[in-house]
């Protein structure tokens, strides 16, 4: 399958949220990383049919998704960011609900909803009320019903907010099971998230795409620009201001200053090995400027 953003620009009134967007997507899982307001969610709903674009177009296989209508949406997964449920349903009731929306049969409905419940934890859940769900236990129904009927095309919306480490690592674990099959748009903050399983990351900054490369090649560029600097505590707001800063840690009265620079930045500057969070400072810190 192969996803194609033809051009696409989106304009509301005088604010430019995307500004020619060409990118091609076919299987495997993507992160989209940008600050807020850097038009992530509005291509998510570009995307996902949601609202037009002012220029441009989104392909499937070739067709126009505009035009396909609801043969596009049998094969749209989506999981919005601000997803909501009826809290007097039960887990079951729900998931058995959004099915039958979806076209799937009675049968088909109540296989899938059974197997996706065990597939993210909650069988033991399904005849409980989501009102009493904790935000976690919420965020993985919505999960679950992303995937009814087994959609070619998966868009998530800041999957893993509300998940502890043990259900974001389940999550990674069903991401990665589904990334030979199908397409996935991952949008999150949680940059290790997208380091863990992302086949390529796609790079947003005021509406327009940096780049989209592999997490390896992003870090392959940022060798060498990677330093552990360790201070008096006093002396850590002069080095967040001239460097930009990834990490701190305190202790014993000292700062451990993870930062990036061309060059050593104190004469006992340590070189570290880069990652994903680095490699998001250097693009799209308050201090972009490398020394």
């Amino acid at each position: 399958m192969n996803l194609v953003f033809e051009n696409i620009g989106k304009v509301y009134k005088e604010t430019v949220a995307l500004n020619r967007v060409n990118i091609t997507m076919s299987s495997g899982v993507y992160g989209l990383l940008g600050p807020n307001g850097a038009g992530k969610t509005t291509m998510m709903k570009i995307m996902t049919d949601l609202i037009p674009p002012s220029t441009g177009r989104v392909l499937l296989d070739g067709q126009d998704i505009r035009a396909m209508g609801a043969d596009f949406r049998k094969k749209l997964g989506y999981l919005p960011q601000d997803f909501g449920v009826y809290p007097n349903f039960t887990a079951e009731q729900f998931l058995l609900y959004i099915a039958r929306l979806k076209g799937l049969s009675r049968f088909e409905a109540k296989r899938q909803t059974d197997e996706l419940l065990v597939l993210v934890g909650l069988q033991e859940k399904a005849r409980s009320r989501l009102k009493g769900f904790s935000g976690g236990q919420k965020q993985r129904v919505g999960i679950a019903q992303a995937l009814l009927g087994d959609p070619e095309l998966l868009v998530l919306d800041e999957p893993t907010a509300g998940l502890d480490p043990e259900e974001r690592i389940r999550f990674r674990g069903i991401l990665s099971g589904l990334s030979q099959q199908k397409t996935v748009l991952l949008s999150t903050h949680i940059v290790s998230d997208v380091e863990a399983i992302a086949n390529q990351v796609i790079l947003l900054k005021k509406g327009s795409v940096l780049d989209v490369k592999r997490p390896s090649e992003y870090l392959k560029e940022i060798e060498g620009r990677v330093w552990s600097v360790t201070v008096p505590a006093q002396r850590e707001a002069e080095l967040v201001k001239k460097y930009p800063c990834s990490n701190i840690m305190h202790t014993d009265g000292k700062s451990v200053v993870r930062l990036l620079s061309h060059e050593r930045p104190t004469p006992d500057a340590e070189p570290l090995s880069p990652n994903m969070e680095d490699m998001y400072v250097y693009y799209f810190g308050r201090n972009t400027e490398l020394q």
